[in-house]
């Protein structure tokens, strides 16, 4: 079993409802289990800037999944969830699910890199990740905390919308 960390972002069809539901999904994966997850916080999209603000999230989940596995069940949950892949990157959706990291492994692979490329500047991604796990060291000894002083907040508002999910039994 791995700790992986899943970034959540949403900017359609009722975002919040959109990151309850993937959590949910999370929560219901084979062979995995849900350990924590982010408060949810408002983003200013990073490519055009005539679609709506995103809401983000991440989530840590404790697998035995292998890191592609892993990555067609999320995808799974995207499609699931109304999400329509286009040619332009950074557009709205209605979901993406981000593998950032994986243990501690470092992963190049034409569909999958992990760490996830862009995961150190994004203060979208470090500052509720940052939340569940403060005392994260990234593949190579990087202290998140380290990244955070280097990550300005660019607008991120932490929402007080309290997320409910339906966890599976155990």
């Amino acid at each position: 079993m791995v700790e992986a960390f899943i970034g959540l972002g949403s900017n359609l069809a009722q975002p919040e409802s959109q990151l309850s539901s993937a959590l949910s999904a999370l929560s219901k994966l084979e062979n995995s289990n849900l350990l924590s997850y982010s408060s949810l916080y408002l983003s200013k999209p990073m490519g055009p800037k005539d679609q709506p603000n995103y809401v983000n999230g991440v989530a840590c989940l404790r697998t035995s999944l292998s890191p592609l596995v892993l990555l067609a069940a999320l995808q799974n949950i995207e499609q699931h969830q109304g999400r329509e892949r286009k040619e332009q990157r950074w557009g709205p959706r209605t979901l993406d699910l981000d593998i950032l990291l994986y243990g501690q492994e470092s992963i190049q692979l034409p569909e999958l890199t992990i760490p996830h490329y862009g995961m150190k500047e994004r203060e979208f991604v470090l500052y509720p990740l940052y939340e569940i796990c403060p005392d994260l060291l990234l593949p190579g000894d990087v202290a998140l905390r380290e990244l955070l002083d280097n990550c300005p907040l660019n607008d991120l508002q932490k929402l007080t919308t309290s997320l409910e999910i339906q966890a599976k039994t155990i």
